[in-house]
């Protein structure tokens, strides 16, 4: 199975969105906690090419968006084989 890395922050509704499809999918993302900044929230920067609204998933290194990014890539048929 592909590595899933997922930025959240505390009582976001679209992380919740996120992790839940991916949950149904059958993947346990590993979860970076950026609610109170830090460093890891400059590395999601970095890696979003600027984006700075959570949540920021990535799939195997591969930039993916946020929940809405995908959402239309589930629906699209793209996730599936980018999770095998």
């Amino acid at each position: 199975m592909a590595r899933v890395e997922i930025y959240t922050k505390a009582f976001c509704p679209y992380c919740t969105r996120a992790m839940r499809l991916l949950a149904s999918k059958g993947v346990d993302p590993e979860e970076y906690d950026i609610t109170l900044g830090g460093s890891q929230r400059a590395e999601m920067i970095q890696r979003a090419n600027g984006r700075t609204t959570v949540p920021q998933i990535f799939i195997d290194g591969r930039h993916i968006g946020g929940s809405d990014d995908l959402a239309a890539l589930d629906r699209q048929g793209g996730l599936d084989p980018l999770l095998r």
